[in-house]
């Protein structure tokens, strides 16, 4: 879900790399098979391949469930579906490249999924009591600390999936587009080549033989022949931007039908703020820059609406997605569809992909504790650091509102199967 913009400057790097792989055909998260509708299949062990380790940035420190501060009043709330949807994503075959985000060691995990598999729990209607027992049985919990041995207390933000009212058809209100991936757009993996680049890809297009940057949004605006595809039509500016900011989101069609518009890929440009635009421009005071506000100067300026839409350079491009089960949200990076208050995007140079954490933050603005069980399975440009938490609050006004107001202190534990000893990756 998460939007990942890097800096066109690394496109410099390509001249002195004699093997680079170009492929507009690399498969963004959002082009995987839907996993979470099949069933969980649990491999052999034998079946399960060694791929080399990857090292993480932090350390460990085991401790015992009483720690865990809250462990016994969270409800464990679609805690099992979640559990049993990461897993199948744990599963599946991988290759061990680098240029994919460090993953929890499957191998380590393969006999606690096929526990889950043999459990019988139904994933809509398993008791509390019998899921947190399972899970006490199965896991050991690693307070997470950074690279000094310290306790990893981060900050805490939030995101949502938003809703946006479309049409497919240019008309009227609808007015603003929400592009397919353009079939020019190349995705230029430089990770086997550059290590340090592991798990990042950059984007671009050729001119001629050479590779250059992407378009910006201001020249794709500019430039409506040469435009991708549009999945739909947005009757807000404002409303259409945003949901490239969160990456993903629903989309209330005017025949009255539900679609989810899914992170597929990205321009590759480095995101700006039009709220830092509007400030600057002495529009509005950077405090008081809130979605309202800049919907509220939109509508007052329809001629600047463009304008200030081109200070920020980069540019989401979709898929369009079936809903079909409502409390699943989009994918994440994971692959595996998020759910509400359940899902966080995180480091994963300290915390790979796939673990389940124990968070321990506090609601929006407040000192009102906020513990619960959730799983690592995004990431997002801005989530760096040991700790460094954001929370899946999940669909529409209400998650947004909470996610909007999110900015809190937390502390993480890993949750890890008891006889693999400290948390790893691959």
């Amino acid at each position: 879900m998460r939007k990942i913009l890097f800096s066109a400057t690394v496109f410099g790097l390509l001249s002195a790399c004699s093997s680079v792989v170009i492929s507009p055909e690399v498969q963004a998260p959002g082009q995987v098979p839907d996993i979470a509708a099949l069933p969980l299949t649990v491999p052999t062990l034998d079946a399960l391949p060694e791929t080399p380790a990857r090292p993480l940035a932090g350390k460990f420190q085991q401790v015992s469930w009483s720690a865990l501060p809250g462990w016994q009043e969270d409800s464990l709330d679609h805690v099992w579906k979640a559990f049993i949807n990461n897993c199948k994503g744990l599963m599946r075959p991988v290759s061990g490249s680098l240029a994919q985000q460090a993953r929890a060691t499957p191998r380590v995990w393969q006999p606690v999924c096929a526990a889950a598999a043999r459990s019988g729990f139904d994933t809509e209607s398993a008791s509390t009591a019998a899921v947190r027992q399972f899970l006490e049985q199965q896991l050991q919990p690693w307070r997470l600390l950074d690279a000094s041995g310290k306790p990893a207390r981060n900050t805490v933000t939030g995101y949502y999936e938003p809703l946006v009212h479309a049409s497919r058809k240019r008309e009227g209100a609808y007015q603003w587009p929400l592009y397919g991936v353009p079939a020019d757009l190349l995705t230029i993996d430089l990770g086997s080549v550059y290590p340090e680049l592991a798990g990042k890809r950059i984007r671009g297009k050729l001119d001629g033989r050479r590779v250059v940057p992407y378009d910006t949004r201001a020249q794709i605006a500019a430039s409506p022949e040469r435009q991708p595809e549009v999945l739909a039509w947005v009757n807000d500016p404002v409303e259409a931007f945003f949901l490239q900011i969160q990456g993903s989101g629903r989309a209330q069609l005017s025949d009255g039908s539900m679609i989810r518009l899914a992170y597929a890929d990205h321009n590759g440009r480095p995101y700006a703020s039009i709220a830092t635009w509007l400030a600057n421009k002495g529009e509005m005071p950077l405090a008081r820059a809130s979605m309202a506000n800049i919907k509220a100067w939109a509508r007052n300026n329809p001629a600047r609406v463009q304008e200030m839409l081109n200070a920020n350079p980069a540019m989401v491009f979709f898929r369009e997605e079936a809903i079909i089960d409502p409390e699943l949200g989009p994918k994440g990076a994971y692959a595996i569809p998020l759910i509400g208050q359940r899902s966080v995007a995180v480091d994963t140079t300290f915390v790979p992909l796939g673990s389940p954490l124990y968070l321990a933050t506090t609601y929006p603005g407040s000192n009102r504790p906020l513990q619960r069980l959730v799983m690592a399975q995004d990431t997002g440009a801005a989530i760096k650091g040991a700790g460094r938490t954001d929370f899946y609050w999940g669909f529409g006004d209400e998650a947004g509102a909470e996610a909007g107001r999110m900015k809190q202190n937390g502390d993480t534990w890993v949750l890890w199967p008891r006889q693999a000893g400290a948390p790893s990756a691959r």
